[in-house]
């Protein structure tokens, strides 16, 4: 599909969820007047049917069958249309991503960090960011997952190979991505994450004490038997039930605090856990031939079926659930040890199956977060996946550009890179395109190393760390000047390069920019010739031209290029294309005397 069919697709895809959605309610409608209905006979019956036993019972409970067999069916609807309306939902919002409207996706701003390699300058977290561009997760844990791809890309050529094929399988296989995406949005709680996995699963629970207490979840009911049995044949009088009852009342409630830490374990959890053994049997039950995915699969079928154990457990936590409402609590508790019997099997599924627990939902988070990077393949068919090189260091591509711009808008650029060391040294007029030329190639690059397609019509490299210095953030907590932010920056860059580490590709912007002209172009022209004596690659924007000289002192090291601004008949105008060479035309002082700012 191009783009234009993508657009289609989805609005057709809404379309039909939206007359899905309208029929269910429909039939909800009906059903629910049925009920009444229903309800309605049966009360007729037992008012005219009263002295007659023999049609009274059967109408009883014939009406009695067919009140739980529409509420059964009340219960399916309600699922459907939720469906209905999650897939509505996320087709219109499909829909509003190709006008470049994100607002409907998260953009993880509490992973905004200034500190990190690369992500705080190049806009990867927060609003409008490229973490909102690929995320389409339908549960935090996956969230999480995601942004951990994007925060620690991948370094290794077969890593990135084996990704991409995973999610070149997962494209092909659109059904099971959409399925997991609606059935993922099914309820109202999740799992905000793993931390929360890991204590809702802990390897050591709350515990009764198991042996005295499973003999009396026995011993009671049959104690009760005895007493009926009894009771039938007058050896014991009526009244001995009302002391029996105390008693077992009383010695359901004795161990109730270890039952209620056990219960608030997974407090309101039920409908989460079978919501969660669905999205596991789907990832059980998918026919999957690459290596990650075929791995993700053995991690929750190798040792035991994890969709059989979670929908076990969701029983166990249903029943627990109901020993805490009326009339399970006063009625059931006491002749069953309900509420005990149903604490030791949830304690006995922890002991079996906590160890493997977070390894399930890990392999739930993983599976959503690879259904993002899929989704985003699909919805961009003129992205390309890029070729990674083997052995020496390359960053090359051809008709690049920068995702988040329209691309109706967007100017293509090429980048060839393919010795080492090797510097760009990008000059330029304010607002010709040097900062969004770094993002670009710093945002694809980022792309590749995760296995994801890139913005280019070809983009080959060398998988590596990426560093940047785009905008540097001073600290008023800590004390630190912006200019001491950016020597730090600096340093740990050059503590990277020094320590030997391969495939480093640095974006720098504007260096030194907290210090006074003269000092800035000695600390600049210092600290290039430090970066390639240690054999760096990467790519600087300055508006310093005399670093343009560094490409006759190291010819084969350095490159200049730059983008122009052409001032005509008092008219600013920008090709947005790069060129070889250094700038030529500079217009800040155009710009402020047309603004009014100077004369």
């Amino acid at each position: 599909m191009n783009v234009s069919e993508r657009i289609e697709y989805y609005r057709q895809l809404a379309t039909n969820a939206r007359q899905t959605y309208n029929s269910l309610s429909r039939q909800l409608s009906i059903n629910s007047v049925l009920r009444l209905v229903i309800f309605l006979a049966g009360v007729a019956c037992v008012y005219i049917f009263y002295h007659h036993t023999f049609i009274l019972v059967p109408a009883i409970a014939l009406t009695v069958l067919l009140f739980l067999f529409l509420l059964q069916r009340h219960g399916k609807l309600t699922t459907q249309k939720k469906r209905a309306e999650i897939t509505q939902k996320l087709s219109e919002d499909e829909g509003k991503a190709f006008a470049y409207d994100f607002s409907s996706f998260d953009g993880a701003p509490e992973e905004i960090d200034p500190a990190h390699d690369f992500s705080f300058d190049l806009d990867i977290f927060g609003e409008q960011s490229i973490f909102q561009l690929i995320n389409r997760t339908c549960l935090p844990i996956g969230k999480e997952k995601l942004a951990g791809f994007l925060k620690r890309p991948l370094l290794h050529k077969n890593d990135i190979e084996e990704r991409q094929k995973a999610v070149k399988e997962l494209t092909e296989n659109e059904a099971f991505c959409l399925q997991f995406r609606i059935v993922g949005g099914l309820s109202d709680k999740s799992f905000s994450s793993m931390q929360e996995v890991e204590n809702t699963f802990p390897v050591k629970p709350p515990t009764l004490k198991t042996v005295s207490w499973r003999s009396l979840t026995i011993l009671v009911p049959a104690l009760y038997v005895v007493y009926l049995t009894l009771w039938l044949l007058n050896i014991v009088p009526g009244s001995l039930f009302l002391l029996l009852y105390i008693f077992t009342l009383a010695l359901s409630s004795i161990p109730l605090n270890k039952v209620k830490k056990i219960w608030l374990q997974f407090d309101k959890k039920a409908k989460l856990l079978q919501n969660h053994a669905e999205l596991l049997n789907l990832i059980e039950t998918a026919p999957f031939k690459s290596k990650i995915l075929k791995g993700l699969q053995d991690r929750i079928t190798n040792n035991k079926k994890s969709s059989t154990c979670i929908n076990r457990l969701t029983r166990y936590v249903s029943n627990l659930d109901q020993s805490f409402a009326f009339p399970v609590l006063l009625i059931v508790n006491p002749l069953f040890l309900w509420n005990i019997r149903y604490s030791l099997k949830i304690e006995r599924w922890m002991k079996e199956n906590a160890a493997y627990a977070l390894e399930w939902f890990d392999v739930l988070a993983e599976t959503d977060a690879l259904i993002s990077l899929a989704t985003f393949t699909l919805n961009h068919p003129d992205y390309t996946f890029p070729t990674i090189n083997e052995g020496d260091f390359c960053l090359e591509g051809t008709d690049i550009g920068h995702p988040l711009i329209p691309a109706d808008k967007c100017v293509k650029n090429d980048l060839i890179i393919v010795r080492k060391p090797y510097f760009m040294i990008i000059t330029g007029a304010n607002m010709a395109g040097k900062s969004t030329y770094l993002r670009t190639i710093g945002v694809n690059h980022l792309f590749a190393s995760i296995g994801a397609p890139v913005c280019a019509s070809r983009f080959r490299f060398y998988p590596g760390r990426l560093l940047t210095n785009l905008r540097t953030a001073d600290s008023l907590v800590n004390n630190e000047s912006y200019f001491f932010a950016e020597l730090k920056r600096l340093k740990m860059i050059i503590n990277a390069l020094e320590s030997g580490e391969k495939g480093l590709f640095i974006i720098l912007d504007e260096i030194l920019k907290g210090t006074n002209s003269e000092d800035k172009q000695k600390g600049s022209i210092a600290l290039m010739k430090r970066l390639v004596q240690l054999g760096g690659n990467g790519i600087i924007a300055t508006h310093d031209l005399a670093l343009g000289a560094l490409e006759d002192t190291f010819p084969d090291a350095v490159k200049n290029a730059h983008f122009d601004a052409n001032i005509s008949n008092n008219t600013l105008s920008f090709t947005y294309k790069i060129q070889d060479g250094i700038a030529k035309n500079m217009n800040a002082s155009f710009l402020m005397k047309s603004m009014g700012i100077t004369e």
